[in-house]
This record gives structure tokens, C-alpha cells and sequence, in this order.
């Protein structure tokens, strides 16, 4: 791991998780409707749509409520290089681009490539977590109410006496959709296309969805946040969603 991204990485873990150095980037929320979180791994929830294979593993949240404040006027200048630090994650023109330079003229020091690499490493963190019932790597990803809703899909599981047989593959791809000041809040969006096979067992360690042995392919909407103006630097997920 190359030094820019060192840096860049820490700021998605809540409470400094050493091993990673810090992200500098402003952070968004996506806007429309959220609900809680459902089990990502279990098809005991609303059947996959015509044409899925059942095996597909998706981690989603349904969409938000509410809407979110509107983009707050951007009265600094973007810094002399913002075109050629935004190249390699944008194209020149483009309306990720445009956003991401706004962001770039309210904090200076956000580095749109470090960021998304930073973003990967967050992912794998909160799907692996997840998938172990991890409480505590989930709370310094999380923002509260995502938090809330991993965890009771985590004590449904465990209520049922299942677990999960879960590998990450890896992300095939990683992109930035979005990226506003709304309010006090910086955020960002990402898409994610990744690979992981999943097989959820009951207490006798029969399979009752999945497939251990069956590489599936997912696509994930997530939104990173963090108050502009707080001292803490660190930046938490607030909210997810699948794409079918």
C-alpha cells in the first residue's frame, strides 16, 4: 500500500483503527427514502427478481425516507491542480467531475483517487464484518442508523441459529457517482462491483441459502459522510444500496 493511500484509508475506520492513515476528502448522503437494512445474505426476504439466480448475494438497504438538505453554496476556489487530481477517477467535463472539483474548493486537500481507494478498503471491511457479525468493526464504519439495522439482521441470524460461510473475491470495479455539500455534511457516493461467495448454514451446518462454492456478482450503491466543520475526521458509511 503506497503512502497516498495509507492515507486516505483510515478515515472510513470510526475510531482510528491503526493500521490505516487517514482520508482527506469530503463526504456525502445520497438523496431519497431509506428503510432499515435487510439481511443481506439470507433469501428468507423478498425474492430476487425474474431472471436472478437464487445464489446471488447482494448487501442492500431499501430505499431512504425523508430528503436530504440542499447543496450549500461552494464560496472558495478549487485548487489550481483540481483537474488533474480529478482525471483519473472522472472525466474532464463531466458532472462528477464539476461536483467533485465544488468539493475540492471547500476542502483543498481532498484527493478524489485516494479517496475511492480508501472507499475499497472500507467495503470489504463492512461486508466481511458483516457477514461475521462483527458489532464492533460495524459500529466505527457505520453511521447509527445503518448501524442499528445491520445489527438486527445479525441478531435475526443469530436467532435462528445460523451462520455464515462468506469469502470476498474482490472488486472488480469502484467508481464515484456522486459528490455534494448538503447542510454541514460533505459526502461522496461510490459504486461497487464485486465478487464474494457466500452460504448461509442452520445449527446442524446444512445449507440453507447459498452456495459455498459459487462466485456471484454484486453491485452496491454507498454513500460515505462527515460533518465539514467537526474536529473528528472520520467519516462513516449512511447509507447503502443494491442495485438488481
Amino acid at each position: 500500500m503506497n503512502g497516498v493511500m495509507d492515507i486516505y484509508t483510515i478515515i472510513f475506520l470510526a475510531l482510528a483503527v491503526v493500521i490505516f492513515l487517514r482520508l482527506r476528502s469530503v463526504l456525502g448522503r445520497r438523496t431519497g427514502s431509506e428503510r432499515p437494512p435487510f439481511d443481506p445474505f439470507a433469501r428468507r426476504n423478498p425474492a430476487p427478481p425474474a431472471g436472478r439466480d437464487g445464489g446471488d448475494r447482494v448487501i442492500s438497504l431499501p430505499p431512504r425516507q425523508g430528503r436530504d438538505a440542499a447543496p450549500a453554496p461552494v464560496t472558495g476556489e478549487a485548487p489550481a491542480d483540481a483537474d488533474v487530481r480529478i482525471r483519473p477517477v472522472a472525466a474532464p467535463g463531466s458532472a462528477v467531475a464539476e461536483q467533485l472539483k465544488r468539493l475540492m474548493a471547500v476542502d483543498r486537500t481532498f484527493d478524489p483517487p485516494g479517496f475511492l481507494e480508501g472507499a475499497k478498503v472500507a467495503y470489504e471491511m463492512v461486508v466481511t464484518a458483516f457477514a461475521e457479525g462483527d458489532r464492533r468493526q460495524l459500529r466505527q464504519l457505520l453511521s447509527r442508523d445503518v448501524y442499528d439495522g445491520f445489527v438486527g439482521a445479525i441478531g435475526e441470524r443469530e436467532g435462528r441459529e445460523e451462520k455464515i460461510e462468506f469469502r470476498f473475491v474482490g472488486i472488480e470495479k469502484a467508481e464515484i457517482t456522486e459528490a455534494a455539500i448538503r447542510g454541514n455534511s460533505a459526502q461522496v457516493t461510490v459504486r461497487f462491483n464485486s465478487q464474494l461467495i457466500s452460504a448461509t448454514k442452520d445449527k446442524t451446518g446444512k445449507i440453507v441459502d447459498g452456495d459455498e462454492t459459487k462466485v456471484s456478482d454484486v453491485t452496491d450503491i454507498w454513500t460515505f459522510s462527515r460533518e465539514v466543520a467537526a474536529r473528528d475526521p472520520n467519516w462513516k458509511l449512511v447509507a447503502t444500496e443494491s442495485v438488481e
